[in-house]
């Protein structure tokens, strides 16, 4: 390429340096403009700035050099204009320096460019712009609308008018493409939103649409038709969401009054169609009933019976924008009523928002795989991605809010924001990605006029290039202006794609669409009337709930509207729709400053189907998601939430609280921790997600980290008061169901601790120093509290409340081998270290062996001894009242039963089948049958007995917030009781009853023939 400067004085500028590539070419046109001299563009250098500001200068450059032909004798007009007028500058070089087509365009019409010059800042009216065209074809005069009797009708006819529609409708379009690009080139001049851009493109087409009636009218009277028949043209898709291109189809629905105007009507739309297609662009009437194979034109009638009966979901979707816009106004005005309701109820359709997705699939696999990532409108992270995703919104919640009813996609995005049914954020994304998508898309179809939303290729430097620039990007240090539009272009797609999954296939959709469009409304009345009919037995009650949570006009109490109606819905489902209303209240007081709440449960629909779940069954979880609303997170993750290594939350609480170093402080800690994890764990259980044998796991770690951590800080604490080296090892020892992990949500801990002085301490002292530390420990955890309680049981110590809180492992074995009884050999099968010095409290483990697995077993009178100490305890400690048929711990058949019987056999046979060794009741049971002192089927029932009392146990603490051994008498309980075990929604309350009493009662004759017998 040649390059002038080199035959200049070095001193001269290039025009290369104003960003002309062709700089020879680009030296003579600057010259026979009058903008360059021998030493460059002297006063003409704004108008040689502005040209480099152009998306494409040689293009711009070009295009001005042929206008100054076409327009020779008015060239001195434009060239003083250009000098003097920044706004005509930023315009004219705007479009010509992006479209070829509108360049070909003012060569052919030059005097064109006088639309271009500034005091035209403001656009015209839907008004301006038909006026304009009727001119055109000289339809000027009549009082009504084009296409209606008394309407304007067109002097000129066929290719005439075709040509005068033609060019009047391009000088239009440079008018706003003018006003669109000159913000480019001219920084100073205002910008344009994209949206504005396609407001003002919609008035054009339906003003292009009124000429072409007026055309058609003039062709139709020609024929000899005399009445015109009422017809009227109703906008669909982008023209009737005032969204249109600079180059598109504009789909139209066409509507006659009677069937007597159907002949005429079908000939008046026909003709008007061929004329807006010669003129301007295509008119497709294929979402029309039926579509291609439909009728052109039917009654209002025909169209609401074809809805009614036949229409599938996406032509109630085509609908949301439809809007008339030609011929009859009344006429349109009465469809557009009668069809409306039919689009706000839509979403009551069975599998209605399963078909908008599988229409929105559809579309996207008929885009070609090479060109699906370039595709800006069908493509993954395309404008129908954000199109598609606000309409379901729109049609899903746009039935009881009127404010989401707007055809435009942007305006819809922002009611969806402002109403609490998309996040603020995620609205104002995709805002402004869709806004960057159109404004591409605009600039592509700017270059030929042609349509076009294939992005260019992303090795095609030159186009990019180009097209970076027409959307006002322009290279740095780092990358060319390409390179930054591609960039851009993937970032904006990406989110795209990532937002329209998040609300396309938001499970909420799918249950407020299940919703019927009159419970939305929560009128009073009808209200009260579906709450009963729902199951809730105080609806007034509810009614209250329902008034305080969506009162007022917060952006809190919108989404609350939103939620509350598939809420109620899924709490009717639960055993406790009213308590489950009032827990949901309570939380969302609670929780009114947290500020992800209401938000999460909005976009993680399986997060509200599970709290309300929660809600509706147990007073244990909303007790405590008030104190831990972070475990609301977990309810979307299955894995997070029900699969969690109980050693890992141990370490984890451990880890936290070490770093407190005063004890109070420390033991708060621990608490919220602990909080945390029982009610995830709850939360895990009564969905089912939890096996019941991981629940106690869990339960008993995380007891025993709070044990470990409250020992922990208690001991430097008490040394650091004393000023003293920590004199004692201490060890916890974990009895009954913390040394089995068999702990259920309201057990107490059963321990014992054992110290030994450490080298060179005095036992006294270390004693002293121990007692100091476990009285300490047991204070702290015993304090009052809002959590379920904390008791620190030591009554299983030797010689009961009477003895030592802290022994000796020497005085321990020196009491079991002098005094111990039968019961305290017992009681020592289930004995495990749990926290504290891991060593002492494994060497105080197998210092006892010889205590509860005794050599050579247990004489009779030993034998006799348990049995008699189990007969006491059956009849004395049952609580009075209770029924012994469905008390778990002691009833006939429960937990006391089979840990008896399993212990029973561990101390008469553990000293010679080292497998009975374990402190665990299923895995004794297990290693009894694999020793031969258990029949498998006998095991087997022990087993499902214990299993059933123990979850029964916990399902009640669930249920009521308390613990309790009896199942419960009232019905309402007993359904909490069984939804909480698993059993199926609507199960009879009394099969829970029927199979506790068949599980015990088979497990009660096993222990009658091993306890009592064998």
């Amino acid at each position: 390429m040649a390059n002038s400067s080199s035959s200049r004085s070095g001193s001269a500028p290039s025009p290369a340096r104003y960003g002309f590539s062709d700089v020879t070419r680009a030296e003579e046109q600057l010259r026979r403009a009058g903008w360059w001299s021998e030493t460059g563009p002297a006063d003409s250098e704004a108008i040689v700035v502005a040209l480099s500001r152009c998306p494409d200068p040689d293009l711009a450059l070009h295009s001005v050099d042929r206008l100054r032909e076409a327009a020779e004798a008015e060239w001195a007009e434009i060239a003083r204009g250009l000098a003097e007028d920044v706004g005509l500058r930023g315009r004219l070089f705007g479009v010509l320096g992006t479209s070829t087509t509108f360049a070909d365009h003012l060569v052919a019409h030059p005097e064109h460019w006088r639309r271009l010059r500034s005091g035209d800042d403001v656009p015209g009216t839907l008004d301006d712009f038909t006026d304009e065209l009727l001119r055109a074809v000289h339809a000027e005069g009549g009082s009504g609308e084009a296409g209606t009797a008394d309407g304007p009708v067109a002097a000129v006819r066929g290719a005439e008018a075709v040509s005068a529609l033609r060019a009047a409708y391009r000088g239009v379009l440079l008018d706003i493409a003018g006003r669109d690009m000159a913000g480019i080139v001219e920084p100073s001049m205002p910008a344009v939103e994209c949206e504005d851009t396609a407001a003002v493109l919609s008035d054009v087409a339906v003003a292009a649409l009124r000429a072409a009636l007026a055309v058609a009218v003039a062709e139709l009277k020609s024929s000899g038709v005399d009445e015109l028949p009422r017809l009227s043209v109703i906008a669909m898709g982008k023209c009737g969401g005032h969204e249109l291109n600079y180059v598109s189809d504009v789909d139209v629905v066409f509507v006659a009054d009677s069937e007597a105007d159907i002949q005429n009507a079908t000939r008046l739309a026909s003709l008007m169609m061929r004329t807006a297609g010669e003129s301007f662009f295509e008119v497709d009437a294929a979402l029309r009933p039926e579509g291609k194979q439909g009728a052109l034109v039917r009654t209002l009638d025909g169209h609401l019976s074809y809805y009614r009966r036949w229409a599938r979901t996406w032509e109630f979707q085509a609908l949301l924008k439809a809007r008339p816009v030609a011929g009859d106004a009344e006429l349109g005005e009465r469809y557009l009523h009668a069809v409306q309701p039919l689009v706000w109820t839509a979403a009551e359709r069975e599998d209605f928002v399963a078909d908008v997705r599988s229409m929105r699939r559809r579309v996207e696999n008929h885009v070609p795989v090479d060109l699906s990532e370039r595709e800006l409108k069908l493509g993954r992270g395309g404008l129908r991605d954000v199109e598609f995703a606000v309409q379901l919104l729109q049609m899903v919640h746009g039935r009881s809010d009127e404010s989401l009813r707007s055809p435009s996609t942007l305006d819809a995005l922002r009611a969806l924001g402002e109403g609490g049914y998309v996040a603020r954020t995620d609205a104002a994304d995709l805002v402004d990605s869709y806004r960057f998508l159109r404004t591409v898309e605009h600039r592509l179809q700017l270059r030929r006029l042609r349509r076009t939303h294939l992005f260019p290729a992303f090795d095609d430097s030159d186009a990019l290039h180009v097209l970076a620039r027409s959307v006002g990007l322009r290279s740095s240090g780092r990358n060319t202006a390409g390179q930054a539009l591609v960039a851009e272009f993937r970032r904006h797609a990406n989110r795209v794609r990532r937002l329209h999954e998040k609300l396309f296939y938001r499970p909420l959709l799918e249950a407020v669409a299940k919703v019927p469009t009159e419970a939305l409304r929560l009128t009073t009345s009808a209200a009260s009337e579906r709450l009963a009919a729902l199951g809730y037995l105080s609806p007034q009650g509810a009614l209250r709930h329902i008034e305080a949570l969506t009162s007022g006009v917060s952006r809190r109490a919108s989404i609350q509207g939103t939620l509350l109606p598939m809420l109620l819905d899924l709490l009717a489902r639960t055993p406790d729709p009213d308590g489950g209303l009032l827990a949901y209240r309570k939380v969302s007081e609670a929780l009114a400053e947290t500020p992800w709440y209401l938000r999460l449960l909005r976009d993680e629909g399986v997060v509200a189907e599970r709290l309300a779940q929660l809600l509706g069954t147990s007073k244990l979880v909303p007790e405590l998601l008030i104190r831990a609303p972070e475990v609301l997170r977990l309810l979307s993750d299955t894995r997070a939430l029900a699969e969690r290594d109980p050693d890992e939350a141990a370490t984890s609480l451990r880890s936290a609280v070490s770093r407190y170093t005063e004890p109070q402080r420390a033991v708060s800690a621990a608490r919220s921790l602990r909080r945390h994890e029982i009610l995830r764990i709850a939360c895990g259980d009564l969905l089912g997600l939890m096996q019941p044998t991981d629940v106690f796991r869990a339960l008993s770690s995380i007891w025993a980290a709070v044990l470990e951590s409250a020992l922990d800080v208690s001991v430097r604490d008490v040394a650091r008061r004393s000023g003293e080296d920590v004199p004692a090892r201490i060890a916890v020892i974990g009895m009954g169901r913390l040394g089995g992990a068999e702990l259920g949500y309201g057990s107490d801990a059963d321990v014992m601790f054992v110290c030994e002085p450490v080298e060179g301490a005095e036992e006294s002292a270390a004693i002293r120093f121990a007692t100091t530390v476990v009285e300490q420990v047991r204070r702290l955890l015993g304090a009052p509290s809002q959590d379920p309680p904390l008791e620190v049981d030591i009554d299983l110590r030797p010689e009961g409340r009477q003895g030592a809180l802290v022994r000796t492992l020497d005085s321990y074995l020196a009491y079991y081998r002098r005094w111990s009884e039968a019961w305290e050999s017992q009681a020592l099968l289930r004995a495990r270290a749990v926290a504290g010095d891991r060593d002492l409290g494994e060497r105080f483990c197998r210092a006892v062996d010889p205590i509860r697995y005794p050599e050579g077993g247990l004489d009779d009178a030993k034998v006799r001894e348990i049995r008699r100490i189990k007969a006491r305890v059956d009849s004395e400690r049952l609580p009075r009242g209770a029924d012994p048929a469905t008390h778990t711990k002691l009833g006939r058949g429960g937990l006391a039963d089979v840990e008896w019987t399993l212990q029973l056999l561990q101390l008469r046979h553990g000293h010679e089948h080292p497998q009975l060794r374990t402190p665990s009741t299923v895995d004794g049971l297990r290693a009894a049958v694999r020793a031969g002192l258990l029949d498998a089927g006998d095991a087997d029932e022990l087993v499902e007995a214990w299993t059933l009392a123990m979850r029964v146990r916990n399902a009640v603490m669930l249920v009521r917030g308390k613990p309790g051994d009896q199942l419960p008498k009232q019905l309402r309980e007993l359904s909490a009781v069984a939804a909480a075990l698993g059993y199926p929604a609507g199960v009879d309350a009394g099969e829970v009853v029927d199979d506790y009493l068949r599980v015990t009662r088979h497990a009660r004759s096993v222990v009658e023939r091993v306890f009592y017998e064998s």
